[in-house]
């Protein structure tokens, strides 16, 4: 059973997010006219933290309405799996006692009181979960609640954001056609050199000298990714190991444990990363 609370979010505090194209400014566009969002890119790129920022500014921020500021929850995130089920998003009825109560899930609970609905990984999820959003991506945006016989509208401040990764789908796992075309598209990917650096400088706390060496690691580690496993090393991975050197462990050993060890389980792949990351952090 998905605990929807634990996903809700009062976003109280703007989340630090550095854009690196024109991805804010389009978001903002398709909540204007509350066009469906599908986000697009690798793992670990940024791309909750950018709806995480998205979603204060425009509840939180000084352009928000009276109405989207009393928003308790603005933001609600499901990350998504292969056992959730549309009743996971939408309800089900449970026995208190005597009585059966229903309980709303989180997908109704956005539905009905306004804000971002985040679906994670969408592809990961039941395929019932995936029909399930249709009627709210078209000109009806309305949600069908089976097991209640009701038919509820949309509240106007209700914005539907999935995501996925293309580069883990395959035939099994992939987002049908009828629903992608659904959805304006924000492709990610990881960023540039110097704006990984920053990122790494500001969420690690790390010198900026040894976060452009950790960015450089990433870089040189996503030009491997054909060579033994899938894309990479994320940005949130840089940020691990510079969090570690910041605890006080040394740059190779952050590398090792932060990167090396979790990208891959393959020995030989490991020993290439260690190889790389020695270069660049030599003690």
């Amino acid at each position: 059973m998905l605990d929807h609370e634990a996903g809700s979010s009062r976003l109280l505090e703007a989340p630090y997010y550095l854009p690196v194209a024109d991805e804010v400014d389009v978001f903002f566009a398709a909540y204007e006219q509350r066009l469906p969002v599908l986000l697009k890119g690798p793992t670990g790129c940024g791309k909750t933290r950018f709806v995480e920022h998205v979603t204060h500014a425009l509840y939180r921020g000084e352009q928000a309405s009276e109405r989207q500021q009393q928003l308790e929850y603005p933001l609600r995130t499901v990350a998504c799996h292969e056992d959730l089920s549309a009743t996971d998003l939408v309800g089900r009825f449970l026995l208190h006692g005597d009585e059966t109560v229903w309980q709303d899930g989180p997908l109704l609970s956005a539905v009905q009181e306004g804000g971002v609905c985040y679906l994670d990984e969408i592809v990961e999820a039941r395929k019932d979960s995936t029909v399930l959003i249709h009627s709210l991506t078209d000109h009806r945006r309305i949600l069908p609640v089976e097991k209640k016989g009701e038919i509820l509208d949309a509240h106007p401040d209700f914005l539907l954001v999935i995501s996925y990764n293309p580069g883990y789908q395959n035939l099994l796992k992939d987002l049908k056609t009828s629903t992608r075309q659904r959805f304006v598209a924000i492709e990610f990917d990881y960023p540039s050199l110097e704006d990984e650096a920053s990122i790494i400088t500001y969420e690690s706390g790390v010198e900026p000298v040894m976060a452009e060496r950790l960015a450089l690691l990433g870089s040189k580690i996503r030009q491997l990714a054909d060579h033994g496993f899938d894309e990479g090393v994320s940005t949130r991975l840089l940020i691990y190991a510079g969090q570690l050197m910041e605890g006080g462990l040394s740059p190779q050993r952050s590398c090792d444990v932060a990167v090396v060890l979790a990208v891959s389980d393959d020995q030989d792949v490991q020993q290439a990363l260690g190889q790389v990351v020695r270069a660049i952090f030599p003690e």
